[in-house]
């Protein structure tokens, strides 16, 4: 692992695209603060930039860097929920790429609970754009075998790990709105 995790975080240095398993459906990934990179994962999902994306952080401590406010039921949710992996819709500050965000200035992150991902997370110091590895309008890919030819051409390295991994799941995404009130968005 500790090969993978040594070239996986060069790609992301070098604003390179990553192919990895995630804690939930193989991802797409970037470095989420370099707007260059981001761009790039549009355009290898031929997806309308206006649409968000997901990116995963190592721990709450590096969640409360990267977004204004994150309210205490959010804690609860990322601490106590260890059944099913959740994202959850936060405003972002200024030091995520800004064609990573939403119109309203929302970001869905989520904590990472993959081993690979953590440690890939807390090497490069920055969130990861976490998008499944599909192009817009097609199914997610539930394991490595279904990637269409097309994301694996586009992307600079597919990471060596999981690939027989089966039946993934995308994670759940939640948002909570000013005054805690839970939306569910995607269950």
């Amino acid at each position: 692992m500790q090969a993978e995790l040594k070239k996986s975080e060069q790609i992301l240095k070098d604003g390179k695209l990553l192919l990895y398993p995630t804690d939930t459906v193989w991802g797409i990934g970037c470095d989420a603060t370099n707007p260059d990179a981001v761009q790039k994962v549009y355009n290898l999902k031929q997806r309308d930039d206006s649409k968000a994306l997901i990116c995963l952080v190592s721990s709450v401590e590096m969640l409360k860097d990267y977004v204004d406010y994150v309210p205490a039921e959010a804690v609860d949710i990322i601490l106590k929920n260890t059944k099913k992996p959740t994202t959850i819709i936060y405003y972002a500050n200024e030091k995520l790429a800004q064609n990573l965000l939403a119109e309203d200035n929302s970001v869905a992150v989520r904590v990472s609970q993959s081993e690979f991902c953590q440690r890939l997370i807390n090497n490069f110091g920055k969130p990861i754009i976490s998008t499944s590895a599909n192009i817009s309008g097609v199914s997610t890919p539930q394991n490595y075998n279904e990637i269409q030819p097309e994301i694996l051409k586009g992307v600079d390295y597919v990471v060596n790990l999981q690939k027989s991994k089966k039946n993934a799941q995308p994670s759940q995404i939640l948002k909570i709105d000013k005054s805690g009130q839970i939306h569910v968005i995607r269950p």
